[in-house]
């Protein structure tokens, strides 16, 4: 199935059915009162959260949705019927804008959570409801009320704990496919990623956390290069951050430390808040560096990017560090729940 993250579409709620003006006439009952019952009331949109959809490839082709009218009341005090809703099943994780305002309308985090988009017209008051002892034969009545009418955009950003990042090639998925069970595509050439892909990594029976892989990014995507900014939106949610830096790359003349730093950047100019959520770095692809130099190569690297905390050396091909880096990631997350029940 086609991955599809953006969309937009047109909802309308049904109107209300019109109040009735009528009046008892039966044989022998010259003078039976009002009976005009009451419209029905107009059927409303909801959004809901359904974890076995992941994309939302079908609101790229089907963009209105149009509830119905509630039907007009009658007489004999009869009510109008009000009209089913419309209830549009979205991926977990979908946000739902105004799509001319930008104001957040839901925001569909759990599973079979439900939320109202456009609500349905009240039904209008038949006259019955104005009779009294000094207006014995009413003839008001009210018409239904309008649904509502919205525009929406829909956003699917993907619920993950860790988000990966790095250049095209840096091993992001080979290193979701050692830890977990995620089978993302691999090959020796950028752009291999062209979709998120999550991953469950099981610490033990007990704990475990989500992982996401995005497409890489490289130097200009805030003026479109390579597959732009695109994706990053995915990365909103997580908690924490592992930066991928290739070791190893096929180019000799490539200056890993410069293109570090301009992934760095692009953060940065793509979301502040993005940029700074905790952040590791992950220097990947050390099986590949001599064995003697490879501690003092990390390092050299790890100094001229300024890099003052913590770094994790690892080989996502054969597995080495990987498991290092799970648990720690674990404990992290584990003692950053914590501290936020707390």
């Amino acid at each position: 199935m086609k991955f599809i993250d953006e969309a937009s579409i047109h909802v309308y709620a049904g109107k209300g059915g019109d109040g009735v003006a009528s009046f008892r006439r039966e044989k022998f009952i010259p003078k039976g009162g009002p009976d005009g019952g009451d419209g029905g009331r107009g059927g409303s949109i909801y959004a809901e959260a359904d974890r076995n959809i992941n994309t939302l490839v079908d609101y790229r082709f089907a963009r209105i949705y149009r509830a119905k009218n509630g039907q007009n009341g009658r007489g004999s005090d009869r009510y109008g019927k009000g009209a089913e809703d419309i209830v549009l099943r979205m991926p977990v994780g979908t946000v739902v804008k105004n799509f001319y305002t930008g104001e957040v309308v839901a925001d569909l985090v759990h599973h079979q959570q439900k939320v109202l988009l456009a609500k349905g017209g009240t039904g209008g008051l038949g006259n019955l409801h104005f009779k009294s002892s000094t207006n014995r034969t009413p003839r008001q009545f009210t018409y239904g009320e309008p649904g509502q009418e919205l525009e929406l955009k829909l956003e699917l950003k993907v619920l993950a704990d860790v988000g990966l990042l790095g250049m095209p090639n840096a091993g992001k998925s080979t290193l979701i496919r050692a830890v977990s069970a995620a089978k993302p595509k691999v090959a020796d050439y950028p752009f291999t990623t062209l979709k998120p892909n999550l991953g469950v990594v099981r610490i033990d029976p007990n704990r475990s956390f989500v992982m996401a892989d995005i497409p890489g990014l490289i130097e200009g995507a805030a003026e479109g290069a390579g597959l732009g900014h695109r994706f990053l939106k995915h990365l909103s949610r997580t908690r924490l951050l592992l930066h991928l830096v290739d070791m190893a790359p096929f180019d000799e003349n490539v200056d890993t430390v410069y293109e570090a730093q301009a992934l760095i950047e692009e953060l940065r100019k793509f979301d502040e808040s993005l940029y700074s959520k905790p952040r590791w770095l992950v220097l990947n692809k050390v099986d590949m560096l001599p064995e003697d130099q490879r501690n003092r190569i990390c390092q050299t690297f790890v100094q001229k990017l300024g890099w003052a905390e913590k770094y994790f050396m690892l080989s996502a091909l054969t597995g080495e560090g990987c498991k290092d880096l799970s648990y720690a990631i674990m404990d992290y997350l584990e003692q950053h729940l914590s501290l936020v029940n707390e």
